[in-house]
């Protein structure tokens, strides 16, 4: 079954709502997915499953495919703390000291990836 796409003006639509900071739940979620959906087309693979509940997962970068149970290499955060880092405005290293990001894994540091260019 194919994954139903965001398209660009919606999802930067949203990515707007929530820098103004008059976006509602919706918005948010679309912000969040959009976003998802760009780390997917950077680093397209199944080795690492990125989670922002309760909004969206999505498994990305090369590597050994995952296909049972919980996965090796998983990172999770909240919403505000994922949009913050996939457009720049925060840093991985700071979001992980702060304790925002959970990272496990040998795969899981997706530094490299951020921030993604809605």
């Amino acid at each position: 079954m194919a994954t139903r796409r965001i398209d660009t003006a919606d999802g930067r639509a949203a990515l707007a709502a929530v820098a103004n900071g008059d976006a509602a739940r919706p918005q948010i979620a679309t912000a969040v997915r959009y976003l998802l959906q760009l780390l997917d087309e950077k680093a397209p693979g199944n080795s690492v499953e990125v989670r922002v509940p309760p909004f969206g997962a999505v498994q990305v970068v090369q590597g050994p495919r995952h296909t049972r149970g919980t996965p090796p290499n998983v990172v999770e955060m909240d919403a505000p703390t994922w949009i913050a880092l996939a457009t720049g405005s925060e840093q991985w290293a700071d979001a992980v000291a702060a304790g925002r990001v959970s990272a496990s894994g040998t795969r899981a540091d997706i530094e490299a990836l951020l921030p993604l260019r809605p």
